[in-house]
């Protein structure tokens, strides 16, 4: 992760407006520009760690990381400090608060998401001299919902989505009139409106500008109709264990489909009606996926970054930003990876209320 760039205007920088060095936003190659570079590697102060960097640390079967020490007292203690950790992510105050991803044409995406999702642009930010631009829109205000994050780099129109990403999920009242009017804006449609293959929900598919997949789902008033990011995965039952322990979410459901050879599990801080949830799909006999360069992260909220990279590296995960604040605000992340290479960057609560302010 590389340093926010402050703005001019009133426009407060967000969390996840980050640059890489020599690459433009979240890794795409661009020229002719101002390299930044990041090389904060901040120390987790010693009254918010856990205590455990003393001990030898080793997988077990699980996939959760156990620690050795010597003797048994030492063992017990440790031991103890795990299992505070991970029952400490249970009790979290935790939420899915935005995705991000790359557009080509910034302005095309917001019309389709717009006019044709009924969603509305909720704030919007150029960084010339960075190049390039963010959009964050949704059905409701960023301190309460689950919405997108937007980035068009300065002249790159075209990304590969590749074959990890999967889709977005809507709800919407009517499907069929959704697509009718998605079809009347010029939008593409690759699955008309009818039954879930199993299941009576009603759904339909649809493309964005960029290829980009949306679900969309015949459900009754909801709150949060923005309602789910799929990924697909390799070990379904590796990734439900990861993001039980080390996330906090809990299985909402599972579901096997031996007919057509995939597995999905539905994971979320909240039931699937009232809140965005992340559905993991596991193609049978499929390990890796090439997940291109177009999807970029999902951002969580948590009251504590610190003891949040703790749970990770005991779950296995991979942190690719310690904890910390960021140069030139003080919000508090830290990023890292599943066991697929899925990005995640958890957010201080209290920081990104002040963010919105």
């Amino acid at each position: 992760m590389a340093r926010i760039i402050p703005m001019a205007s009133t426009i407060k920088p967000s969390l996840s407006s980050l640059s890489f060095s020599g690459r433009t936003r979240f890794g795409v190659p661009l020229s002719h520009r101002r390299l930044t570079s990041f090389h904060l590697a901040t120390v987790v102060p010693q009254s918010q760690s856990f205590g455990i960097r003393a001990f030898k640390l080793f997988k077990g079967e699980s996939g959760c990381i156990s620690i050795r020490a010597a003797g048994n007292a030492a063992q017990a203690s440790t031991a103890a400090t795990q299992e505070n950790v991970l029952d400490w992510v249970k009790k979290d105050n935790r939420r899915m608060l935005h995705v991000v991803y790359r557009v080509g044409d910034m302005d095309r995406t917001i019309k389709f998401y717009t006019e044709c999702l009924g969603m509305k642009l909720l704030r919007k930010r150029d960084i010339p001299e960075e190049r390039y631009t963010n959009a964050f829109l949704g059905y409701g205000p960023e301190d309460s919902h689950f919405v997108i994050e937007l980035t068009y780099n300065y002249g790159v129109d075209k990304y590969n989505i590749g074959d990890g990403f999967g889709h977005f999920g809507i709800a919407v009242e009517d499907v069929e009139k959704t697509v009718d009017l998605i079809k009347a804006k010029g939008g593409k449609v690759t699955r008309e409106p009818g039954p879930v293959k199993g299941g009576k929900t009603v759904i339909a598919f649809i493309e964005d500008p960029d290829g980009y997949k949306f679900e969309l789902l015949e459900r009754g008033p909801t709150p949060e109709p923005f309602c789910q990011v799929m990924l697909r995965v390799g070990d379904l039952d590796r990734s439900i264990e990861f993001y039980e322990k080390a996330f906090g979410m809990e299985l909402l459901r599972k579901r096997d489909n031996p007919e057509y050879k995939y597995t999905i599990a539905m994971m979320g801080y909240g039931p699937e009606d009232k809140s965005a949830v992340l559905e993991l799909t596991y193609n049978y006999g499929v390990t890796e996926y090439d997940k291109g360069n177009a999807y970029a992260q999902i951002a969580i909220g948590t009251d504590d970054v610190y003891k949040t990279a703790e749970a990770v590296k005991l779950c296995g995960g991979k942190i690719t930003r310690e904890p910390g604040p960021l140069p030139g605000i003080s919000t508090k992340i830290t990023a890292c990876l599943d066991p697929d290479g899925w990005k995640t960057v958890f957010v201080d609560n209290i920081d990104f209320l002040k963010e919105l302010e």
